[in-house]
């Protein structure tokens, strides 16, 4: 059974940091890219940052390029989101992907999905 346990959200105040931390498990990830998304009620999900198997290549939402940084973890299973200067807009359930996240469409469809962690950003 895949699982990705997702780690590390919480409450902060404007302008601290969190670290996310998903840990992938269930099938071999060997090759699979993984990434972040987020998701406020009523709105669709949406992309935050990838990295690629190796980590030679990451990917970010503009509106997050410059605060949050990806990295992969040791074992490659693992992946981590390093978010500062948050915002209460940065409110949300941040969401651990894995697989589909660097097609040559373009598209971001992983393959794999965690449950979600929330991170709330008091003003």
């Amino acid at each position: 059974q895949v699982q990705l346990i997702e780690s590390g959200g919480g409450l902060v105040q404007a302008g601290g940091s969190l670290r996310l931390s998903c840990v992938a498990s269930g099938r071999t990830f060997t090759g699979y890219s993984m990434g972040w998304f987020r998701q406020v009620p009523g709105k669709e999900r949406e992309f935050v940052a990838a990295i690629t198997w190796n980590g030679g290549s990451t990917a970010y939402s503009d509106s997050m390029k410059g605060r949050f940084t990806i990295s992969r973890g040791d074992p490659k299973n693992t992946v981590n989101l390093q978010m500062n200067s948050l915002k209460p807009e940065d409110t949300a359930v941040y969401y651990c992907a894995a697989g589909g996240l660097f097609r040559s469409s373009g598209d971001r469809d992983p393959n794999y999905w965690g449950q979600g962690i929330q991170v709330t950003v008091s003003s």
